[in-house]
């Protein structure tokens, strides 16, 4: 079984900035939110630990890692999707200045892509060959990533995912997956509700 957590929150993510590849630490209560993942993952057994190569990620996963004594696995294609023009900038903002665009954000739209980055297809292609690889190895096993992660991980299995938003930092998603699973996109996945 596949475990996904948000890595713990960063002074960004307080802020409601869009983060993408930018690379803050942990705040203090994004260190709570890990040391409280770590008791979560005890309960649930973990036996491997994979991670996004970004510091947020790798930090969440380091206290997780000292509670169920197993060295976490970095893995690139963990990586939260390339924000291109809206990292660093505010939500709200974005929001105020491209309303529609935000909209198709929020709902996981199929054709969304960031201005000057990533598209939403790229990263669940991205997400679903790294999950492919961590299906393949020891089980029960927590990926710390990202919010878009997650959102790309629940679109590859047919499930419309929740808005960003909506996906708490160091909660356990368990995840269905396996060989061949993925590169499916959910009915209704644009669709607003």
């Amino acid at each position: 079984m596949l475990l996904l957590a948000r890595h713990g929150e960063t002074p960004d993510n307080e802020a409601e900035l869009i983060l993408g590849r930018r690379d803050p630490p942990l705040s203090a209560r994004g260190r709570e939110q890990a040391t409280q993942l770590a008791s979560r993952a005890v309960a649930a057994g973990i036996l491997a630990i994979w991670t996004s190569p970004l510091l947020r990620a790798r930090q969440t996963a380091a206290v997780v890692a000292v509670a169920v004594a197993v060295e976490p696995i970095v893995l690139a294609e963990l990586i939260e999707s390339e924000r291109g023009a809206w990292e660093g900038q505010s939500q709200r903002q974005i929001a105020a200045e491209s309303p529609d665009l935000f909209k198709a954000f929020e709902a996981a739209d199929p054709d969304f892509v960031f201005p000057d980055g990533e598209s939403l297809r790229s990263q669940v292609q991205r997400t679903s060959s790294a999950l492919t690889i961590i299906a393949a190895r020891r089980q029960p096993a927590l990926v710390v990533a990202h919010a878009g992660t997650i959102q790309a991980a629940l679109i590859a299995i047919g499930r419309r995912p929740p808005p960003e938003s909506a996906l708490a930092h160091g909660k356990l998603i368990p995840l269905p997956w396996s060989p061949g699973a993925g590169g499916t996109w959910p009915a209704g996945a644009g669709e607003q509700t």
